[in-house]
């Protein structure tokens, strides 16, 4: 056990009394833990499994407005989004970037009449969209953001300047438009960096991973699912923050009694590619494209490789998903359908992933229709429940601002401090220029340029830290000589970012398996690594990493004949 989760446990065993307790640590849950923390409340986050785990880890990696909400009529959630992306490039400038986007044009008229129906909720499954209907919301995208304006405004090419700038584009385009949205190049360690922003910031608080809530007659008690350690705690109200598993969590905490549900989710799925052919294609840009079924799908350059989605599938019940073989057949078919002189195919897949949105319940039968808004419902009970009902990354923190001035309320709490201009982790101090930071790295602490242009955008301005930390060690060396990771860095993290086991630093705490360099020797160093920094037993070392070989493949496609294939013609320096 880090001495970081010692740490927490011991925090309860000395007092199990919480004003508030949180259960689920994705992103809302992290979010409104964070702003209940900074009201002075003493506040409890409880996390099944790892911190942006679930749904948290499956996002399309865009922080955006909403561009298509606003076929659905829904203003306000457009101007919250965007108020919120122009927060986070701000707040984490490190982490969340502008993305310029491409959207392809067939047609002038196409969709007018659809998107006046949709928008007056008289429609269900929109039909193409032409170069009007697009320019309308292009236009209001540009006006609600008109006062504090981060981004260009949009843009209309004509043909010919379309075919001039993306040659690969499909053919028949009579125009194509560009805008800006953003993207977040590591949602989970923002997520991350917001736990231990609020663990230096209040430290009466306790977050925990690998831990279970259950009633009991004294309150609740929290279980350790690493040591089995069981421990009483109370609170004065709970907030349900558990996504597409919040009906679950109800009766569990709440016990059932036939009431209908608050979620009904779908499931999203992505892929990463290796094709260098359609990176360069993308020109630096996001292709923002309507699939032959009229649902609206993304390709876009990701961490060197590319990203591609999403599905928008219904699901019965929660639980952990993966991308089908079906699914991967319909992304990498849309990707053919706009650019169909580049040849892509399943060999290109090196990392999938799959989760659920945890949408309202709703009757929609096309999916895109229902609303990615949010919304909290209070349940009576000795202890009074508060469950967060949808939302999404973009807009996390307004959801978490929301729910917890209901918490206040109901526990008659004044707000002391707002978080909409607050930086976030390796934000705070972020310079306008990161090449300003990165030349500090090199001058102060002798790091070689490429090394600090990596560590700023991973860490931002908390790279001095990570770098001073490595420097008192003697394995501040190269995993492997093909990626920028260090033995020293990879302490770090065990050390001061919540890692309790083997596929909690490989999957969320590093991108070394989403950009397709995870290899079996990295695996095994790795392990050993893990195995001398939380001083496991060689078994549970080897079980962690079992389960890790295990979990990619089950649930990222990512085959143990892949991993190994990726050791040849490698110069691996740990182990």
């Amino acid at each position: 056990m880090s001495d970081q989760r010692q740490k927490n446990w011991d925090g309860i065993r000395g007092d199990g009394a919480f004003d508030v307790i949180v259960v689920g640590g994705g992103i809302n849950g992290i979010g409104v833990y964070r702003e209940l923390a900074l009201q002075g409340l003493r506040v409890l986050l409880v996390e099944r499994k790892d911190f942006c785990s679930g749904c948290s880890a499956a996002p399309s990696r865009m922080i955006h407005g909403g561009l298509r909400y606003l076929e659905n009529g829904e203003f306000d959630l457009v101007r919250e989004s965007l108020r919120e992306r122009d927060a986070l490039l701000r707040n984490a400038a490190h982490l969340v970037h502008p993305l310029p986007t491409v959207i392809p044009i067939r047609s002038v008229f196409s969709g007018l009449l659809n998107s006046a129906a949709s928008f007056l909720g008289l429609s269900g499954k929109p039909s193409s969209r032409g170069a009007i209907p697009i320019k309308l919301g292009l236009a209001l995208y540009d006006w609600v953001t008109r006062k504090r304006r981060l981004l260009p405004k949009h843009a209309f090419h004509s043909k010919r300047a379309t075919q001039s700038r993306w040659p690969d584009l499909m053919p028949g385009l009579k125009f194509s438009a560009t805008y800006f949205d953003a993207w977040i190049s590591h949602p989970e360690r923002l997520g991350i960096e917001l736990l231990t922003d609020t663990e230096q910031d209040c430290p009466d608080s306790v977050a925990l991973n690998h831990a279970e809530l259950q009633p009991c007659e004294d309150g609740f008690i929290v279980k350790d699912t690493l040591t089995g350690e069981i421990l009483t705690v109370t609170a004065r109200m709970v907030v349900n923050a558990t996504g597409a598993w919040l009906d679950e969590t109800i009766a569990r905490i709440s016990g059932s009694d036939g009431r209908e549900p608050l979620v009904s989710g779908t499931k999203g799925s992505h892929l990463i590619l290796d094709n260098p052919a359609l990176e360069k294609a993308l020109g630096g840009h996001m292709v923002y494209f309507e699939n032959s079924d009229g649902r609206v799908c993304i390709v876009f350059p990701y961490l060197g490789k590319v990203l591609a989605g999403s599905t928008d599938i219904r699901v019965k019940s929660a639980k952990r998903v993966s991308c089908s073989p079906e699914e991967q057949d319909y992304i990498l078919a849309s990707l053919s359908l706009i650019f169909p002189d580049i040849e892509i195919g399943a060999s290109d897949v090196v990392f999938s992933y799959a989760g659920i949105r945890p949408l309202p319940k709703s009757d929609h039968d096309f999916t895109g229709r229902i609303s990615r808004g949010h919304f909290t419902k209070r349940l009576e009970g000795a202890v009074p429940q508060l469950c967060m009902v949808g939302g999404k990354w973009t807009t996390f923190r307004a959801f978490a601002e929301q729910t917890a001035d209901e918490v206040l309320r109901e526990l008659k709490m004044p707000r002391k401090v707002g978080t909409l201009e607050l930086p976030v982790g390796g934000g705070v101090g972020f310079p306008e220029d990161r090449a300003d930071l990165e030349r500090d790295l090199v001058s102060d602490l002798g790091c070689d340029p490429d090394r600090a242009a990596y560590l700023v955008s991973v860490y931002g301005t908390a790279a001095h830290k990570v770098l001073s930390f490595c420097a008192q060690r003697t394995d501040d060396h190269r995993i492997d000589a093909q990626v920028p990771v260090t033995l020293a860095e990879s302490a770090w993290l065990i050390r001061h970012e919540f890692v309790a086991s083997l596929s909690d630093l490989v999957l969320r705490r590093m991108s070394l398996a989403i950009d397709g360099r995870l290899s079996m020797e990295l695996i095994d160093g790795l392990t050993g690594l893990l195995r001398q920094e939380l001083g496991l037993s060689v078994p549970e070392a080897n079980r962690q990493r079992e389960d890790l070989i295990s979990e990619l493949e089950t649930y990222h496609g990512v085959t143990g004949r892949m991993l190994e294939s990726r050791n040849s013609n490698r110069s691996t320096i740990c182990v």
